[in-house]
């Protein structure tokens, strides 16, 4: 173990007839999750994302306040171990990811005229960061929709998965194999604390892996949006890729836009996600890189 990620969870009920489904993490060239370990709540089962094999755990609650602890191994990046699995660039149809007709023409012309290959992905990576400037907003650009909507000459206001849900459906649009990654990401400046989870997006183009992080580009200040992770200093965790998640649980199949936090799972098979009080890093995460 070079470093621990501790999730603490605040829950309303611990009921002993539900049940706790937890993102176990994923194995990559960045580094991985050596053990998982619950504090109060009680480790009943295993159940895998049933598109890409994402692990996952089943705990049942025994108190109110229940702590997640992920014992990560070092990065070893190898062949047999890519910094990002395969899947994470295989696309799954789902709203929060489907192109609508006007974005997916405008995706594909922009590509076109800047030349195709990572011409093209700088040109939609401008694109999808001049659309939006950074921020929570109460009532998202594509709440309610089926697709992502083209947002043409207006301005979203949306966090970094409002910024990357546009991105990604822009790029697959265009025929870019591009990734959707989350996890936790650990600004410097709180010193191993951070308040939720975290996303990014990874292109492969021209046979070069390439990493974007608009979000916190802007939130740096920065409108030059440049290749690589971390233009905010910190580091980050992984835990695991794509949208439109589904779980088979002792209550049914489950579906969830993504598993980046537990989600507790009622016996009528009717779901939510849990309070994240905060995440902690002790240790050498060297996912910085």
């Amino acid at each position: 173990m070079v470093a621990r990620v501790t999730v603490r969870l605040s829950l309303r009920t611990h009921s002993s007839d539900s049940v706790l489904l937890i993102p176990a993490g994923i194995a990559t060239g960045l580094g991985g999750v050596s053990r998982v370990t619950v504090k109060g709540a009680d480790i009943v089962g295993t159940t895998n994302e049933v598109r890409t094999g994402q692990p996952a755990l089943f705990a049942r609650p025994n108190d109110h306040d229940v702590a997640v602890h992920y014992d990560l191994l070092s990065p070893c990046p190898s062949e047999t171990t890519p910094r990002y699995p395969s899947d994470a660039f295989r696309p799954i149809d789902c709203p929060a990811t489907r192109a609508a007709s006007e974005l997916a023409d405008t995706s594909i012309r922009l590509a076109r005229e800047a030349g195709g290959g990572r011409k093209a992905v700088r040109a939609l990576i401008a694109e999808a960061s001049a659309r939006f400037t950074y921020g929570h907003p109460d009532v998202r650009f594509n709440d309610g929709l089926s697709e992502v909507p083209f947002l043409a000459c207006s301005i979203a206001e949306g966090s970094c998965v409002d910024i990357n849900s546009y991105l990604i459906a822009s790029l697959r649009a265009a025929n870019i194999d591009a990734a959707y990654l989350f996890g936790y990401f650990f600004p410097e400046e709180r010193n191993g604390y951070t308040v939720g989870a975290h996303c990014w997006v990874a292109t492969r183009a021209e046979g070069v892996l390439e990493e974007w992080d608009i979000a916190h580009h802007k939130k740096m200040g920065t409108e030059m949006i440049g290749e690589g992770l971390n233009p905010k200093p910190g580091c980050r965790f992984l835990i695991g890729h794509s949208m439109s998640h589904l779980y088979d649980t002792p209550y049914g199949r489950v579906g969830t836009k993504l598993l980046a936090s537990p989600l507790m799972v009622h016996p009528d098979g009717s779901s939510e996600h849990v309070k994240i009080e905060g995440a902690w890093l002790d240790g050498d995460l060297q996912q910085a890189a």
